[in-house]
């Protein structure tokens, strides 16, 4: 229940929700400043440098409150902001409005402890507890390696500013859930921060001063993320295809794929479905190999596509797909012609450099062009046989475009919601919702309502925590927090640059780690040549093969998960709180997670290692491959290759299943 206290002698007020204080303001500790701000940004390629030229921010240090509403005022200025606050089926749905003062910036405070932890931020790749950092909130790329302290983000940010930092991400979103059983989301898609660095209160600022915000509590985890995820909606069940076998990353003609396929069937391996991000045909950059940007079936590339696509009944076959499109292509000059492009302020169409060619980019928010896109997808992707593809990117829309539903300030966050939900509606009016599997690396508030799955994005071929193999768990952990349930990661990593290379033993690791996740997808990277792929000797195909025989048997449980989080918001890859909320269970550097309620994983991410120390929760776990049982704590158990940490609870129903494994 919302209670609003205020002394008015005092000038206090303080508002709690189900006995948890959420603001304490005070004379002394004002919870609302407002101030004037003058941005500076630069783009490159997706890569953001954005910077704000803070000229004033003053304290709101009078309040009045009068039933559910409360006021603070700044009388120099003549600044009032009336907070508003409804309770509708046990969430608080807050309005905040602003009058008089002529500024443009906001900052809210909320009570919080000093042993408060706190996650979620959207998919954060660097940390699961967020507290004593500051995330901004603007979607981007999240940059190559992600910490300024290391050599390859150095060398990247040398090179084309790409290296990005700690809180660089696809999918930054303004929510946070507290250990303290409390969630708050803010419902603005302008730029925002959210600041965990001080002992006493957590604060919201925001480039605008009218809010929406909602706040929600809950007993536990699960009752939290479930009115979290009513809010923002669900994902649905993912159809059994999708969860069993491989989804085998190739590219490079109709005979390479289908060779490769036959290879790795041959070999034991199964593929479930087949990724070609080359459909459309490809160009050759310094980067590495690029997809051409023009959405139609490349029949010199894949000669009889569509005749493999019909004969291998059983087998999904999935493209690639993103809201923009080549200059030089068909679709391109169609939109020109049409008017269907995001515009420069001078109204030119915006044509701008994703890497040595150039794109426009499809006006999401205007209704004939969206539909227009709505329709590429239906007829080309759909209509050609496709049961699923990577929608790719969303982050780029610069600050200066102008776009039919307002400026590229104010649309930018909201982008990859607008992108997810026109192949939302691709799918749902092509009666294939349940069969079709579209997956984002890119996101916003209420990308959950849209998206079937999201992958973690670009992850360096390396071990490093910021931006290879275990920022792929942190990243999966921070996105289920955050109302997003399902997620997967291209195993082996991505991106390979400079001097990295993926090597077998990273390959093998992060198959074993993607086979305790709802998909298995491979990809062979921006370089394919330079890196070590699951089908290049005997020997992978061989493990790859049992590894896909575990996740196949693995299917029960993970359909039970899957619905687990269709139904009630439950992500499927859950951090070890849920299982103990303690300070253990919080720490940043465990690498370890629960899927589902049964399974406890971890995940070996250090080359060379074969064993692993790790904690478990209170409660009866049983090690999977040597049925020695453990109540908790801090335990370390053989890791050889081939047999990851696996632990599963001693009262499981799924027990039989669970001992079935060790026999594969």
């Amino acid at each position: 229940m919302l209670h609003i206290q205020y002394d008015k002698e005092a000038a206090s007020v303080r508002l709690t929700l189900d006995g948890r204080l959420l603001l304490a303001h005070s004379e002394e500790a004002p919870t609302v400043f407002l101030g004037t701000g003058e941005p500076e940004t630069a783009m490159f390629r997706g890569n953001f440098d954005i910077t704000d030229k803070v000229t004033d921010r003053r304290a709101l240090r009078a309040a009045g409150a009068d039933k559910n509403t409360v006021t603070f005022t700044e009388p120099a200025s003549g600044a009032v902001f009336t907070l508003t606050l409804e309770e509708i089926d046990g969430i608080v749905r807050a309005q905040g409005k602003t009058e008089g003062g002529g500024f443009n910036r906001l900052w809210l405070r909320l009570a919080a402890e000093r042993d408060e932890h706190v996650t979620g931020g959207g998919e954060q790749f660097s940390y699961l507890d967020l507290r004593g950092r500051l995330f901004p909130i603007w979607t981007r790329e999240q940059g190559v390696g992600r910490n300024k302290q290391t050599e390859i983000t150095r060398l990247a940010d040398e090179t084309d500013g790409g290296g990005g930092d700690y809180h660089t991400t696809f999918f930054p979103q303004p929510t946070f859930v507290s250990s303290r059983r409390y969630w708050f989301h803010l419902e603005n898609y302008d730029y925002s921060a959210l600041d965990f660095r001080a002992e006493d209160h957590h604060e919201i600022g925001v480039w605008n001063t009218d809010v929406r915000f909602d706040l929600g509590t809950g007993e536990d985890y699960p009752a939290l993320l479930q009115k979290l995820t009513a809010l923002l909606g669900r994902q649905p069940a993912l159809p059994d295809w999708a969860m069993k076998g491989l989804w085998l990353g190739v590219q490079g003609g109709t005979e390479r794929a289908t060779t490769i396929r036959d290879r790795c069937l041959d070999a034991g391996v199964d593929v479930s479905a087949v990724w070609i991000q080359d459909w459309e045909g490809t160009r050759q950059t310094s980067f590495g190999k690029r997809n051409f940007w023009n959405w139609q079936w490349s029949e010199t590339l894949y000669p009889g596509l569509d005749k493999v696509i019909e004969e291998d009944r059983g087998r999904a076959w999935m493209g690639y797909i993103n809201p923009y499109v080549v200059e030089e292509g068909s679709l391109c000059q169609y939109a020109i012609a049409h008017g269907y492009l995001v515009k420069k302020p001078d109204g030119s169409d915006y044509l701008f450099d994703f890497g040595e060619f150039n794109c426009g980019v499809v006006d999401l928010t205007l209704p004939a062009a969206y539909e227009w896109y709505k329709n590429v997808i239906k007829q080309n992707l759909i209509g050609f046989g496709l049961r699923g593809w990577m929608a790719d990117f969303g982050e780029y829309l610069p600050t200066d475009a102008v776009c039919h539903g307002g400026d590229g300030w104010a649309l930018h966050n909201e982008w990859p919601t607008l992108w997810a939900k026109c192949n939302r509606e691709a799918v749902e009016e092509s009666g294939m919702l349940g069969k079709c599997v579209f997956y984002m690396r890119a996101g916003a508030a209420e990308t959950q309502r849209y998206s079937t799955l999201m992958w973690a994005g670009d992850q360096n071929v390396d071990w490093s925590a910021d931006d290879g193999l275990p920022s792929a768990v942190t990243a999966a952990l921070t996105l289920g927090m955050s109302g997003f349930g399902l997620n997967c990661s291209d195993a082996g990593g991505y991106t390979t640059l400079f001097y990295l290379r993926r090597d077998e033993e990273l390959m093998k690791r992060w198959l074993e780690f993607s086979c305790f996740t709802p998909v298995i997808r491979s990809h062979e990277g921006n370089r394919p040549a330079t890196n070590v792929q699951l089908y290049d000797t005997p020997d992978l195909l061989a493990f790859t093969a049992r590894i896909t025989r575990l996740h196949d048997a693995l299917l029960p449980y993970l359909r039970e998960a899957v619905n687990q989080n269709a139904a009630a918001g439950l992500p499927v890859m859950r951090p070890l709180f849920f299982a103990q909320d303690c300070a253990e269970a919080w720490r940043t550097d465990r690498y370890a997670y629960l899927l589902g309620n049964d399974l406890l994983i971890a995940p070996v991410v250090e080359p060379g290692a074969d064993v692993r120390s790790l904690w478990l929760p209170e409660g009866d776990w049983i090690h999977l491959w040597s049925g020695d049982a453990f109540t908790g704590g801090n335990v370390q158990v053989k890791a050889p290759l081939g047999q990851p940490p696996v632990f599963y609870r001693g009262g499981s129903s799924f027990r039989m299943l669970f001992e079935s494994l060790k026999q594969i």
